[in-house]
């Protein structure tokens, strides 16, 4: 009984330090948000603010007011990826899982190559080709470009929940005479919801952390996304 009350304790002890890790950055954010800008870059830092001040949030709010261009920016962009990569995702996912053809083990296999190259090897002809079709600074192009990046994970990992799905169901729709579209959007769909909401959160967390696509596709400030609206605009006052 000692035994494994002991045992439970030093769990809770593993698990609240492992908790305190996690939640210490953004412990830090937050309390570097009330520092003055000389006691942020102290050094050594000082963990509880010396000096209390809400400038900082005074400023995001009155003259450093394009954070919440940046800010609506991204969740356009995250959030339209995410439909189209879920949307895209259901239809390439059923392929693979149920349409078993001489080359569907080398289409797999190049939709997984195309995630093993670094993104900025790339980045070059990506910007070729946008400047061919002029979609160089616009949202539209950077959706698009995000989209392409992302759907063949999404593919993939969509895939692996229609295969999950019996075949007995689709052949018993079949036999009463459903077609090939009612089968996947009535009955095959419905089962797999909680893969197409994993998949939409995984492009929209992806694309929400951009950073190499829009700073290579976007020169407008207005367009900017979060990550290199802030990279640009606040670290830029600060370097």
């Amino acid at each position: 009984m000692k035994g494994r009350t002991l045992s439970k304790v030093l769990c809770y002890i593993i698990l609240a330090v492992i908790l305190l890790f996690l939640l210490f950055p953004i412990y830090w954010m937050l309390a570097t948000s009330f520092k003055t800008n000389m006691e942020a870059y102290m050094y050594p830092p000082t963990f509880f603010p010396n000096e209390t001040t809400v400038d900082a949030y005074i400023s995001l709010f009155t003259v450093n007011n394009q954070f919440f261009v940046y800010y609506i920016n991204n969740f356009i962009v995250s959030g339209i990826t995410a439909i189209i990569c879920t949307l895209f995702a259901v239809f390439t996912g059923y392929a693979l899982a149920r349409f078993h053809f001489k080359w569907t083990v080398i289409m797999s296999g190049i939709l997984l190559s195309t995630q093993m190259f670094p993104i900025v090897s790339r980045m070059i002809s990506l910007y070729s080709l946008m400047s061919k079709v002029h979609l160089i600074n616009t949202m539209p192009g950077l959706i698009l470009a995000i989209s392409a990046a992302q759907l063949p994970f999404c593919a993939m990992l969509m895939s692996s929940f229609f295969a999950s799905v019996p075949k007995e169901l689709e052949e018993a729709a079949y036999v009463d005479g459903a077609g090939r579209g009612t089968i996947l959007f009535k009955i095959i769909t419905p089962l797999v919801k909680p893969g197409m909401l994993a998949v939409g959160i995984y492009a929209f967390l992806m694309t929400w952390d951009d950073y190499l696509h829009a700073a290579t596709l976007i020169q407008t400030d207005g367009l900017r996304t979060l990550s290199i609206g802030i990279a640009l605009r606040y670290l830029g006052e600060l370097s």
